[in-house]
């Protein structure tokens, strides 16, 4: 049983108390964002009110304490993974410019025609395009580690795609599709043998798993505050010093400079080199709360109430006929995927919604997947602290209300 007041952190999110179509709502979209504590509500709201003021730039009394607030966040992100320095932070817009930013940068300074880009399978198309275009710029070619049937990598298939060609590593931690937790630090650790960086897409991992860069040796990580209870609009790059300095900027403009002249321009130091222009100020604040609110509950705790859920999901929708779940690894965070014979995932979810349940249904931006399992897409439930048994319960009896509609 849990050790969490699931009750209690409900009363901190004000929209799991409105109603979606007369129906009490079941948020079950944790995958596509997560909803938020009135602590991160209060977070933004106390910016506008209290320090509006942009940030780095000013010697006035607001400019100063919005930037001491911001830069608090750097270090508590800092903390939160277990960074060296709180200059290998980089606050972004989210997990695709992460990854872009990444790509961009990186590929300019060390992808050259004839290299190769290693991702997976089951990437988002977020940790594809990017490394797609590079390579078409480049000359490089994008290498795909093979998936299994289970939704897992093939490793051995992994260890023969490395080799002297190889520039980077750049995978998921945790699908958002399939809810699978791939074994990152052997993947770390075989790319580090042939002396290949690795980044890891964290966007799905760092709400459910507690992640040490450190103890990982990741070169890179990348992910968003939004799917961590926190605002849109901001996120993080996490790169080792040595590669930061190594690489350009991104983007030029105020910031990330320390002297222009229309002769030559001297770049700013880390991380200030990669932050370009005003940033999201009061979402870079408000995931400072998120933060707090994840430690306060703690994510071992979060983790294990998490994986208590998705056996029951997985229990009880499996009494579905015509019930197909897509990826059955054995180490799964809180996604279930499923289809159900004879109907099509979006008609599935049209009448979930009609019932007040929120789920994705779709390719869920990860379309090699669906069509490695030749279907047009699945049905997604992805899990959050604050969901319940009785939310699944709801869940299954809509299933099954909206399949005797549908077949």
């Amino acid at each position: 049983m849990s050790s969490l007041d699931i009750q209690r952190i409900r009363e901190d999110f004000p929209i799991l108390k409105r109603e979606v179509n007369g129906k009490p709502l079941v948020y079950l979209d944790n995958g596509a964002t997560t909803q938020k504590p009135k602590v991160v509500i209060d977070a933004i709201m106390n910016y506008y009110t209290d320090m509006n003021s942009n940030v780095h730039r000013g010697v006035h009394y607001l400019s100063q304490i919005a930037t001491d607030a911001f830069e608090v966040t750097r270090r508590k992100v800092q903390d939160f993974i277990h960074a060296k320095h709180d200059y290998e932070v980089i606050i972004t817009k989210g997990t695709t410019e992460s990854i872009n930013l990444l790509a961009h940068c990186y590929g300019r300074a060390f992808i050259q025609e004839g290299d190769e880009v290693i991702i997976s399978a089951m990437e988002h198309h977020s940790n594809i395009v990017p490394w797609q275009m590079v390579c078409e710029e480049k000359g490089a070619k994008l290498q795909v580690i093979p998936m299994k049937e289970t939704g897992e990598l093939d490793m051995d298939a992994y260890k023969k795609l490395l080799g002297p060609k190889t520039k980077i590593v750049s995978v998921n931690y945790v699908s958002n599709a399939l809810g699978t937790i791939n074994p990152v630090k052997e993947i770390i650790a075989l790319a580090h043998a042939q002396g290949v960086p690795v980044m890891l897409d964290a966007a799905q991992a760092v709400q459910h798993i507690k992640i040490d860069v450190q103890a990982l040796d990741v070169d890179f990580l990348a992910f968003s505050g939004h799917k961590m209870y926190g605002p849109t609009g901001v996120g993080v790059l996490y790169g080792k010093e040595e590669w930061l300095n190594k690489m350009p900027p991104y983007q030029g403009g105020g910031d990330m400079i320390k002297d222009v002249t229309f002769e030559k321009t001297t770049y700013n130091e880390l991380p200030f080199k990669f932050e370009a222009g005003t940033p999201n100020i009061e979402a870079g604040i408000a995931l400072n709360a998120a933060i707090d609110y994840i430690e306060e509950l703690g994510l071992d705790n979060i983790k294990a109430y998490e994986d208590e859920l998705l056996a029951y999901a997985t229990e009880k929708l499996s009494t579905v006929e015509g019930i197909k779940f897509i990826g059955t690894a054995k180490e799964k965070s809180s996604v279930i995927s499923f289809v159900v014979e004879g109907t099509h995932p979006y008609d599935i979810g049209v009448i979930l919604d009609k019932l007040g349940i929120a789920v994705r249904t779709g390719h869920h931006c990860a379309q090699p997947i669906m069509e490695q399992f030749q279907i047009p897409g699945t049905v997604r439930a992805s899990l959050a602290v604050y969901n319940t048994k009785e939310e699944i319960d709801a869940l299954v009896a809509g299933v099954k209300r909206a399949t005797a509609m549908l077949v």
